[in-house]
């Protein structure tokens, strides 16, 4: 019996948003293929780098989409980001939160003592993901960072993916402060850094776990930096031409259209591909021609051994009318 790409793992952990659900709906197929995984007791987690819900509030939020979620499961930037702050800053230190009141209830919760104003001479600045994060808070933490105050960014998310498109995230948020200081943040805790990911295989107890990611960025390059597994789905930021460009740092070991590739051989995902049926890529000195039909998602696995290998993107060249049809969708 021919063992699924799922089967292979002891942990599957996701990401949220891009791959499980867009801003407060659950992805087609997301969640039956979790549903799926629970029925034949393999583990899940699920790390977010979405600084704007507690624990609880993530789990119930999948709960309500028909996926029975734990808090113990889900792991936030926003937990991760107050339980550093604790271990740095004696206990009822003030810290300046620039974000959500689930951030806010986080550093209180880890001890610290969160404020608003660089009045209150703050010894930290924590930032993440709110959507009422405006002009005035932002300068409230530029004033704190330049008294000495130490910066932590939860993540520097630069987008978020929602139905409409993409959405500004933290990192742009970052940004501005980034802007205005001419320096980066002291600490980033979020991904692409590996501790969402370690954690949660720690407390799973698992030694050989599967990251499940949307961005190249952040999941896909943790999950390089934490030495494990990752499988990159096209249902949220990152693009095929994305893919086709990514840095080492960067690169999945599986990619698919959605989640239902867990549940098909692992071969079947395996990226990058060498040779297949249907599509066929012939390299010519520092260019590539892709020629025959089928599955997009193969033929991006075939490119990707070439242009992993050095060949631009913009050096592909269509020789079939499907070719030439993807490689336009693609906006190559």
């Amino acid at each position: 019996m021919t063992v699924d790409l799922a089967g292979g793992y002891d942990l599957v952990i996701f990401d949220l948003d891009g791959v499980v659900y867009l801003i407060d709906k659950p992805i087609p197929g997301a969640v039956e293929a979790i549903e799926r995984l629970r029925a034949r007791d393999t583990p899940v987690a699920y790390a977010t780098n979405n600084a704007s819900r507690r624990a609880p509030q993530v789990a119930s939020l999948l709960t309500g989409m028909g996926v029975p979620a734990e808090p113990a499961e889900v792991l936030t930037s926003a937990g991760a980001a107050a339980a550093v702050l604790a271990e740095k800053l004696p206990a009822g230190a003030k810290v300046l939160v620039v974000g959500a009141d689930a951030l806010r209830d986080e550093v209180k919760d880890a001890g610290l003592t969160p404020v608003g104003a660089v009045a209150d001479e703050p010894v930290a600045v924590v930032q993440g993901y709110g959507p009422e994060v405006g002009w005035r808070i932002l300068a409230e933490a530029s004033l704190a960072v330049r008294a000495g105050a130490i910066w932590v960014a939860t993540n520097t998310d630069r987008t978020l993916p929602s139905p409409r498109g993409p959405l500004p995230g933290n990192g742009s948020l970052v940004a501005v402060l980034r802007t205005a200081l001419d320096r980066d943040p002291d600490l980033v805790v979020g991904k692409p850094e590996p501790g969402l990911f370690t954690s949660a295989a720690s407390r799973a107890g698992a030694v050989r776990p599967l990251v499940v990611g949307d961005r190249l960025d952040t999941d896909i390059q943790g999950a390089v930096t934490a030495g494990v597994d990752s499988l990159l789905v096209l249902t949220g930021v990152s693009s095929p031409t994305d893919l086709l460009a990514a840095d080492p740092a960067c690169r999945p070991t599986f990619v698919a259209a959605d989640l239902s590739a867990l549940f098909r051989p692992a071969g079947e995902a395996v990226v990058p591909l060498r040779t297949a049926d249907g599509w066929t890529v012939t390299r010519d000195g520092d260019g590539a021609t892709l020629d025959g039909a089928g599955d997009p998602v193969v033929a991006l696995r075939l490119l990707c051994a070439v242009t992993w290998d050095g060949v631009a993107p913009s050096k592909i060249h269509p020789a079939s009318g499907a070719a030439a049809g993807l490689l336009k969708t693609w906006d190559l």
